[in-house]
């Protein structure tokens, strides 16, 4: 009994905001990696002649660096994520990755086989092996891994008793990732092809309504699977900059190559969503909200 009760006393810790110190580690290798991988293009990728002036090798190097960097930065962030939730939920995590990697991998073969519900485009080799030839591995796990903070942050502006209202923003949240994804992935880089030519970057708007619907997707069966009473043991504080840092490696790409516009529109975003944040907690400010623990900086 003494034993259950600590335990008990700890999940109230963590969702109160109760950030360990290991945790603030994880997070920051991850942010490392990402910087790293962002010094890397910004020196060769937006400026290939200097690999001229490099031994023979450097070219090489680069190039396989242009893949490993994108698979690594998607398989630490995974890997960041699966041991806080080992930590902190056990194995009470498992099925819901499982059901959001399924949901995901489907959603995107229909998308690279159909083009529904993204529209035309299909992968090329830089991410590595793939399902079917058509999807890479990393992608449902990278699906998995902002789904799940997309989730968590949500909290912020709908608090813990509104389940099927943190669906709905938690799939804005995620929205606003692909703001600055796809430009970065596709028109800075060609880690994806599009079939059809769309406004932004080349991106045609249904790849916003299919990462909607497919948002909605992935957050409804997080609430289906009551995935609220794991996630929220995860301090929001720490959810949040760990969205920030896996946003950091596209943000910073098209902050690189001169996309104003994808860093205006991301950014946009963000302080829409800051926006809502502040006014929940105007409303709400006689109460212990989310809003509050993550002001007083959640121990983070």
């Amino acid at each position: 009994m003494k034993n259950g009760q600590a335990g008990l006393d700890r999940v109230d810790r963590t969702a109160e905001g109760a950030v360990c110190r290991w945790e603030r580690w994880a997070l920051g290798a991850l942010l490392a990696f990402v910087v790293a991988a962002l010094a890397g293009y910004g020196t060769y990728g937006r400026h290939p002649e200097w690999l001229a002036m490099q031994p023979s090798w450097a070219a090489g190097v680069y190039g396989a660096a242009f893949g490993v960097f994108a698979q690594g930065q998607v398989w630490l962030a995974g890997g960041v994520l699966v041991a806080v939730l080992m930590e902190r939920a056990g194995g009470r995590w498992i099925p819901a990755f499982l059901a959001l990697y399924g949901v995901s991998l489907a959603s995107e073969l229909a998308g690279t086989t159909w083009g529904v519900p993204f529209g035309a485009y299909r992968y090329g080799a830089a991410l590595g092996v793939q399902w079917l030839d058509r999807v890479p591995v990393v992608i449902p796990l990278s699906w998995f891994c902002m789904a799940v903070a997309s989730f968590g942050v949500a909290r912020l502006v709908t608090g813990e008793s509104r389940r099927w209202w943190r669906v709905v923003v938690g799939s804005l949240v995620l929205l606003g990732w692909d703001l600055s994804l796809d430009p970065a992935m596709s028109w800075v880089t060609k880690y994806w092809f599009w079939g059809e030519s769309g406004p932004y970057y080349g991106m045609p708007w249904l790849n916003l309504v299919g990462w909607y619907v497919t948002g909605l997707a992935l957050m409804t069966v997080l609430v289906w699977l009551r995935a609220e009473r794991w996630i929220d043991g995860i301090p929001v504080t720490w959810l949040s900059w760990y969205w920030l840092a896996n946003l950091l490696m596209p943000l910073g790409m098209n902050a690189l190559a001169g996309l104003g516009g994808a860093v205006l529109a991301t950014l946009s975003a963000l302080g829409v969503f800051v926006a809502a944040v502040g006014l929940w907690g105007r409303r709400h400010a006689a109460g212990p909200t989310p809003v509050a623990v993550a002001v007083r900086g959640g121990g983070a």
